[in-house]
């Protein structure tokens, strides 16, 4: 089987989505693509991996994957069952969650994210979700990943709400607002990966996934990202992961069309 040649863009970004958790303890998860990759890292690369949901589930491992952030599935296997407040006391505020995986419908180069509305507030072209628990999964959690498609409609120079802050106007701007996490760390999208490792904290290209050219990620991005020196491939889906994905994750393909 050629998996260079046999795979889906969101089975990519799941796939890297799920090999940046190595390692990891606690992630702070919601529904979707995030869930699916952390499912998939427990089953991979970080079987110890304990999934947090803002519903106040702790250590959740579903028999099958959630339909919504309130779906009771959530609690089999749980280690903990407690109050929202509890867990965003104890855990979250607590400084105990390594990872929160966020999405948006806008980030700008700072990684700052917008959920709550498009154009104007007062008299907006859409209203979205909201925060829920992301704007405090932002300034808590040691690191943040996001995972989301790449689009100059998402990518944009200025976001039209900042809902959560990554790291506000760059540089030690988190830090002079006394923000304790870490901030950004990774944004994974369905063409390419970016980090934050400039002085300036700002997003910058490090790795194409395969099959996609330079000029078709940077024509995703509304401002003129910066690109690592040492630009690298990602490494295609192996066999094993996309079977797990397939055959046990998501067989009806509902998250991962």
């Amino acid at each position: 089987m050629n998996t260079a040649a046999a795979f889906m863009a969101s089975e990519m970004m799941i796939v890297a989505a799920a090999r940046a958790l190595a390692g990891a303890r606690t992630v702070f998860v919601g529904v979707g693509l995030p869930n699916i990759a952390c499912n998939l890292a427990q089953r991979t690369v970080a079987p110890q991996l304990e999934l947090i949901y803002e519903a106040g589930v702790y250590g959740a491992r579903p028999a099958r994957l959630p339909l919504s952030i309130g779906d009771p599935g959530l609690v089999s296997g749980s280690i903990a069952v407690m109050s929202q407040a509890d867990l965003f006391s104890y855990y979250l505020q607590g400084g105990r969650v390594e990872v929160g995986f966020l999405g948006g419908a806008q980030i700008d180069r700072f990684g700052n994210l917008n959920t709550t509305v498009i154009a104007d507030y007062g008299r907006p072209k859409v209203r979205l979700p909201g925060s829920g628990g992301a704007c405090e999964i932002a300034i808590h959690a040691q690191r943040l990943f996001y995972i989301m498609r790449l689009s100059r409609r998402a990518f944009v120079e200025r976001l039209d709400f900042v809902t959560s802050p990554g790291f506000m106007s760059g540089g030690d701007a988190r830090e002079r607002l006394g923000m304790p996490g870490g901030g950004p760390r990774l944004v994974i999208t369905d063409k390419a990966l970016f980090d934050f490792n400039t002085p300036a904290r700002e997003m910058r290209l490090v790795s194409l996934h395969p099959g996609v050219a330079l000029e078709d990620a940077l024509s995703g991005i509304a401002w003129p990202v910066k690109v690592a020196d040492a630009l690298t491939s990602t490494a295609p889906p192996t066999e094993a992961e996309l079977r797990c994905i397939r055959e046990e994750l998501d067989p009806g393909g509902l998250y991962r069309q």
